[in-house]
């Protein structure tokens, strides 16, 4: 029988701050980090709200002891070495030494945010080439390859890129690598920057808020952007209990489906979500009553919210367990989103707490069920599903349990 897959350590950076206090305070407090854009230059930029990350990029740099200025470093990776300091506040580095280990990152734009700050200089026939160390930034990978040279490490290294639920399948294919005895550790996550090919693109799709956003609202306007990185340590339950590490939680089921339905919209019946989330359950051998708490991809668009929604219906029937979407505090944040929502489900569970819905008023007129609104404590949470359904109908579910 394959060993089971715990979490031991995470790290995590969003518009709410670095590190658990400040996001668990901030779910206690209602408190979204979606507000007016600061950093983010953009003709559009003054239109709309985003889950921006307060520091700059001189700001990240100095927190991790790099020079500030052109340091050959793009926001992605600053976002990423800081997602990974966080971790490694809970875990000693030389654990990730001792033996062959996997790191496995995720991210959708690479290193867009800076290229576009330069690319101008970069196409004019005066371009003294100071500026060309940027442009293999653009490939996913470098963030990657980036986090792992300043930590030291020489891991077996993989970079995942589909959409939304690229760090759920990160953190999934970290899982099967230690089910297989292929390694006993995997750091597994990814990270985003805020860049204006994003809110850009997003915006010709006419499916960003200008507002804040409203997940499962009938009246719900779209999505709000945001910006994240996040990491987990997995490790096979065994090694996690050699070295007296730990467990935060049992990554006790997981699955990845695909729609093959529209380049950019989920099926309107929800049924790749749905079964996603039964196939996790599945292989977590639970039946969905045991969900205590679900936290929902939740992107306040149309056509999302619906599919998701009817999913959850059809899988829990009238009287779902509590669930929610988290993107009204950090803003969608695109391959980041799958990592920072299985940190969420997991401090739920940790703190026995249900997470409330910001922002919702008016139930969906195709749906009998409804999001939580109230936050709620001392809840008796012993497994939580957390969801991540990107472009191309690329779904992700994660089941994890009390060790």
């Amino acid at each position: 029988m394959a060993e089971r897959v715990v979490v031991t350590a995470v790290g995590i950076i969003s518009a709410l701050g670095m590190g658990k206090d400040a996001h668990v305070a901030a779910i206690r407090n209602r408190q979204s980090g979606v507000k007016a854009v600061m950093h983010l230059k953009s003709l559009h930029s003054a239109e709309f709200v985003l889950g921006e990350i307060d520091k700059s990029n001189d700001d990240l740099a100095s927190l991790m002891g790099l020079p500030t200025g052109d340091n050959g470093y793009t926001r992605t990776t600053l976002l990423s070495l800081a997602a990974m300091k966080d971790l490694l506040e809970h875990v000693d580095i030389s654990v990730l030494h001792n033996e062959p280990f996997a790191f496995i990152n995720a991210n959708t734009v690479g290193g867009m945010s800076k290229m576009e700050d330069i690319y101008m200089d970069v196409i004019s026939p005066d371009n003294d080439e100071q500026n060309n160390k940027y442009i293999n930034t653009l490939d996913c990978a470098e963030s990657t390859e980036n986090v792992a040279a300043h930590y030291g490490l020489k891991p077996l290294m993989a970079t995942i890129s589909t959409a939304c639920s690229s760090s759920s399948n990160s953190l999934l294919l970290g899982a099967r690598m230690i089910k297989q005895g292929v390694v006993k550790r995997a750091v597994c996550g990814g990270g985003d920057a805020l860049s204006r090919f994003t809110l850009n693109g997003f915006n010709s799709l006419k499916n960003v808020d200008k507002q804040l956003c409203q997940p499962f609202d009938q009246n719900r306007g779209g999505l709000n952007l945001g910006e994240a990185a996040g990491f987990c340590l997995l490790e096979s339950e065994s090694a996690a209990k050699a070295r007296g590490a730990n467990i935060i939680a049992v990554l006790s089921g997981y699955a990845n489906t695909n729609d093959a339905y529209h380049p950019t919209a989920p099926s309107p019946t929800g049924e790749g979500a749905c079964r996603t989330m039964q196939q996790a359950l599945d292989m977590a051998k639970l039946a969905p009553g045991d969900i205590g708490y679900i936290n929902a991809h939740g992107t306040a668009t149309q056509n999302n919210d619906l599919a998701e929604g009817l999913a959850i219906q059809k899988l829990f029937g009238p009287n779902p367990p509590a669930f929610s979407s988290t993107k009204p505090y950090t803003g969608h944040t695109l391959a980041a989103a799958g990592v920072i929502e299985a940190i969420f489900s997991m401090w739920a569970m940790e703190e026995q707490m249900i997470i409330p819905n910001l922002n919702f008023e008016t139930p969906m007129e195709e749906l009998t069920i409804k999001p939580a609104t109230a936050l709620k404590e001392n809840e008796p949470v012993n497994h939580v599903l957390s969801n991540s359904f990107g472009f191309g109908g690329s779904n992700v579910s994660l089941v994890f349990s009390k060790a």
